[in-house]
């Protein structure tokens, strides 16, 4: 039986969690598959990448573009350098592309204009929102894929809308569903150590605790916004502990902006510290869609 061969591209968090259960069910057909796997390196921060690989039980990338930070063009410009090399040395059966970061749509670029089949998971999503970057990489992305995989009906909606043919659209449910459940035992065990060891972690085992992220450039990257947030969450935080994982992003502009001492924020969490830091929380706010 002939196999199919599968690059698989990895650049940010969110898409660790989306291809952990892909590669782990093409493992189990193996003799229908052969994979690689391309980190670009849109996320090198030690807390931020490789503890994701080994909390998932994800392989270790086989490339590792190693692209690092920029600019959004220029993010893209580099995944688009380097990935091309990737694929005119050892053109893959497809590409296989998730979610909606720079490295998503970069790879997919690449693709169509070398003719290999991509295959995007999480297709068909929109905010309607295009002052998001992520919302112009769902778009580009979707029109440049042969296959289109959506996580749930609205999405063939959406790409019905934008013009593109049933026949290249699959329904396949939400992949990040299959990490959850797959570690949510875990999860709940990390979240509890990590708890305990915050100062906080007395009063937030007695009296609930908030839960916060924050990284959307509308949100960080201007000083009315975030000096706004912050102040209510420190209104929050006389309340009940608020506990704050800064995205590095957020964590540069803090000082300037507004008193943080109320706020209990400490450094990235793995994947499953972070599960089992929601599943306790009595309150969570956030502005990431994963």
């Amino acid at each position: 039986m002939a196999t199919t061969e599968i690059l698989h591209v990895a650049g940010a968090r969110p898409n660790f969690m989306k291809v952990a259960p892909i590669i782990a069910a093409m493992e189990a057909r193996g003799d229908s598959f052969q994979q690689r796997l391309v980190h670009t390196g849109q996320h090198y921060d030690e807390n931020m990448s490789r503890v994701f690989f080994d909390q998932l039980g994800l392989p270790r990338p086989d490339i590792n573009l190693g692209v690092g930070s920029g600019s959004h063009a220029q993010q893209t410009a580099r995944v688009m350098e380097a990935f091309e090399k990737i694929i005119v040395d050892d053109p893959p059966d497809w590409v296989l592309v998730v979610g909606d970061v720079n490295s998503t749509l970069a790879c997919s670029l690449v693709c169509a204009k070398l003719g290999v089949p991509v295959a995007h998971v999480e297709a068909g999503l929109r905010s309607f929102d295009r002052t998001m970057p992520e919302e112009i990489n769902r778009v580009v992305t979707d029109q440049l894929a042969d296959l289109l995989l959506t996580p749930s009906s609205d999405c063939h909606e959406n790409l019905a809308r934008e013009g593109i043919p049933a026949e290249r659209i699959r329904f396949v449910g939400n992949v990040m569903i299959d990490t959850l459940l797959r570690l949510l035992p875990r999860a709940t065990e990390a979240g509890r150590g990590l708890l305990a060891r915050l100062p906080c972690g007395p009063r937030a085992t007695q009296r609930g605790y908030a839960l916060v992220t924050l990284h959307r450039p509308a949100n960080v990257d201007h000083r009315a916004p975030l000096a706004e947030i912050l102040g209510g969450l420190s209104d929050l935080a006389g309340e009940l502990p608020v506990i704050f994982p800064v995205h590095p992003r957020t964590r540069a502009r803090l000082g300037e902006l507004a008193e943080t001492s109320q706020i209990d924020l400490i450094e990235p969490t793995g994947y499953l510290e972070f599960v089992g830091l929601m599943e306790g929380a009595s309150v969570v706010i956030t502005d990431s869609g994963g």
